[in-house]
């Protein structure tokens, strides 16, 4: 093939220019540089015996990415919505808007609690992540997050670079990163049934409370003047242990909606 062809030319045309500045040339070097060169030489054979198999290389790979690609499933967005080429960059473009739009609103159904809000944005980020798969839910909470920095209130206290900072920070973040895990799991099939959702919705919840919990305490270590461990302990009551049994709720409600939503999809397409 033409890509095997050209690295075999570059590997010959290296040997030959290790040969040409080899010590062989100059018989004044020492006994130590001529075994310098010869080590390079047997180097470059190495690397050329590798190039010359440049088209069985290219198959391996090619079969390792066929194997990625079997233990990947399609998401519920991939097969709900079927797209190709520019109609697929679209679909993923709506999808995006679509996901901002409800993590904003998500946000807006909250139960005010001091220091930081328990909203519906848990199951959101939960379900997105699930139905969209990592790339594409990740996509959405970064434009979500995008939204916010410019000033758009999407989130549960407004917008905006000064809100993100303060301490709901880390659960921003968190949103983000378990979008991206909860997804990657369900490419792998674990939204297929109510105990796997389940278990990846606790552990994507689990990624939100931990970055949140991280960052809160950093925020109330400044803001009160006290050391780190001082604040965890204040962290952890205000910021974590009264979201926990919501997060379990959160969690399961999604464990059903995604599981049911496959069987109706079955049975509409059976």
């Amino acid at each position: 093939s033409r890509p095997a062809f050209a690295m075999n030319c570059c590997a010959v045309a290296m040997i030959v220019s290790c040969w040409k500045s080899s010590p062989l040339q100059n018989s004044g070097r020492n006994p130590p540089e001529i075994k310098l060169f010869r080590g390079d030489l047997q180097a470059a054979k190495i690397l050329l015996s590798i190039l010359l198999n440049f088209d069985t290389v290219l198959k391996c790979e090619k079969e390792v990415r066929m194997s990625n690609a079997i233990d990947t499933q399609p998401t519920l967005a991939q097969t709900v919505w079927q797209a190709d080429g520019a109609a697929r960059w679209m679909r993923n473009v709506i999808l995006v808007l679509a996901g901002t739009a409800i993590m904003a609103i998500s946000a807006k159904i909250n139960v005010p609690m001091m220091p930081v809000p328990m909203t519906m944005q848990t199951f959101a980020v939960l379900a997105i992540g699930m139905a969209y798969g990592w790339r594409l839910a990740g996509a959405t909470m970064l434009a979500y997050l995008a939204e916010g920095a410019v000033g758009l209130p999407v989130f549960a206290g407004g917008g905006g670079l000064a809100y993100m900072a303060g301490p709901t920070g880390g659960y921003l973040v968190g949103f983000v990163f378990s979008a991206i895990l909860v997804g990657w799991l369900a490419e792998r099939g674990w939204d297929r049934n109510a105990f796997t959702t389940f278990a990846a919705n606790v552990i994507g919840t689990a990624v939100i409370f931990g970055l949140g919990f991280v960052w809160l305490t950093q925020v109330i270590a400044v803001a009160k003047g006290v050391t780190v461990f001082d604040a965890m302990p204040i962290a952890l009551a205000s910021g974590v242990l009264p979201f926990i049994l919501g997060g379990i709720v959160k969690s399961a409600l999604a464990a059903a909606v995604l599981p049911l939503s496959w069987k109706l999809l079955g049975k509409m397409r059976g």
